[in-house]
């Protein structure tokens, strides 16, 4: 039998890769520049989260600590999504993916700090799981991506991804995760809306249309997401080569090419981050 956190981890997969193509829609071809993406995904979903409250045991408690997570965690979804934009111009979303296996050792290295058991059987899924990342990097054309260009927002892009696990762990004591995470997404759209084009909106309505739909299955993963989170950082950092996993399937599907690489590294991903659940 699947245990919860595979089930939710299955399903925040489910979600992300909806999500994900639609993102890349968004900065590739509707061309919704940085402001413009940023301030559409947070206002929608912080409008969508609440709207989850009442199904949802919540806290607050009012504290220093609480009103430091929402602005760390503000910080966060800021860097994620401006720097998304900017890296999903010049690098697949399957590709972007790959580089996130980066926070795969950082994030279990927080779990065994949090007191988790270390275990050598999972490092080995992990470092299993790395290498099926590298092949799926350098399966791509190098020369059809900029990484000098990229390095900076790519940087802060995996920062900002294994920083909001982090803080949804650290500060759950002052306040739910839904309470850390929708004040934030409403702070952080009102702190760009002074620089967002509003009209670009009317000028790009399949594109607005798009990116406002997929935060619904975007929401329900971020939910699903902090439930995982709360139980174990490196099963965190183990969605994205999940939804790595799922983007090549559908490529696979749409008979899109495919190199021998790119094929050796998913099923090897796929190896390790079930070999790091079942261990």
């Amino acid at each position: 039998m699947v245990d919860p956190v595979t089930l939710l981890m299955l399903g925040v997969t489910a979600c992300y890769t909806v999500s994900s193509l639609s993102d890349k829609y968004a900065a590739s071809t509707a061309k919704l520049r940085g402001n413009e993406f940023t301030f559409l995904m947070c206002a929608s979903m912080s409008v969508l989260l609440l709207f989850t409250l009442p199904f949802q045991k919540i806290s607050f408690d009012a504290s220093l600590a609480a009103f430091a997570g929402v602005a760390l965690t503000a910080l966060c979804k800021l860097l994620e999504f401006k720097t998304s934009a900017a890296v999903l111009r010049e690098m697949s979303a399957f590709e972007l993916k790959a580089w996130l296996g980066i926070t795969l050792f950082i994030s279990y290295a927080t779990d065994v700090f949090f007191g988790e058991a270390a275990s050598v059987l999972k490092v080995c899924c992990l470092c299993l799981t790395a290498v099926g990342l590298v092949l799926i990097v350098r399966s791509d054309k190098k020369e059809s991506v900029n990484y000098r260009k990229l390095i900076l927002p790519l940087a802060l892009y995996l920062l900002s991804k294994y920083g909001y696990g982090l803080v949804i762990r650290s500060f759950s004591g002052s306040a739910s995760s839904v309470m850390l995470l929708m004040p934030a997404l409403a702070v952080s759209a009102l702190l760009v809306l002074p620089f967002t084009d509003l009209s670009s909106y009317a000028k790009k309505p399949k594109g607005t249309a798009v990116v406002l739909l997929a935060r619904i299955p975007n929401t329900a993963g971020m939910l699903m997401e902090n439930a995982v989170i709360a139980i174990s950082l490196a099963s965190f950092s183990l969605i994205q080569p999940l939804i790595l996993v799922s983007l090549f399937l559908i490529g696979l599907a749409r008979r899109e090419e495919s190199s021998r690489l790119n094929l050796a590294g998913s099923i090897i991903c796929i190896i390790g981050a079930v070999g790091f659940r079942l261990v």
